[in-house]
């Protein structure tokens, strides 16, 4: 397993539509392990493959506590089901666009279709957390970023800020 840089706003890989995964095999379940161990590593609670700049529907997610187990979950050519008409605000961040959280409003429930780290069909009823996940990393698999659920004006000065950023970690 490998830790894996995690590309930022504004790097245009993470605008990318991802490509549908052919079959699991061992070269996706490593990359699956390396995605994981960089999400634990930067620390997040979900991962999309092209945040590590590979274009495929894959990602990975953990929303076990502090205090408890490591409970990863994987998602393969996943597909949202049946979302609710109810909708839930939560507080999102994202690990491509560091230091930065804003509410979100999403669905509060949606069954998920997708195959697992094995490559077996899985469906997962989701609430909660776990749908306001799922479907922020799901639109990392369309290059859609969350900010772009907000304004343009806090969009445009969030993306500001990063390319400042960015322009003075190249300098040093």
């Amino acid at each position: 397993m490998a830790i894996r840089k995690i590309l930022t706003a504004p790097d245009p890989r993470l605008r990318e539509i991802s490509n549908p995964v052919e079959r699991v095999d061992d070269d996706l379940r490593a990359l699956m392990d390396d995605m994981l161990e960089t999400m634990y590593d930067a620390p997040g609670i979900g991962l999309a493959a092209i945040q590590v700049g590979v274009p495929l529907r894959v990602i990975v997610m953990d929303l076990a506590g502090e205090d408890e187990d490591p409970a990863p979950r994987y998602f393969v050519n996943p597909e949202i089901l049946d979302p609710s008409e109810e909708l839930a605000v939560y507080e999102e961040g994202c690990l491509s666009v560091p230091e930065f959280f804003d509410e979100v409003e999403r669905p509060a429930q949606c069954r998920v279709k997708y195959l697992d780290y094995d490559g077996k069909e899985q469906i997962l009823d989701a609430e909660g957390l776990l749908a306001t996940c799922i479907q922020h990393e799901m639109d990392h698999l369309e290059g859609v970023l969350f900010i772009d659920h907000l304004s343009r004006l806090k969009r445009d000065r969030v993306l500001k800020k990063l390319k400042k950023e960015q322009r003075l970690a190249a300098a040093e």
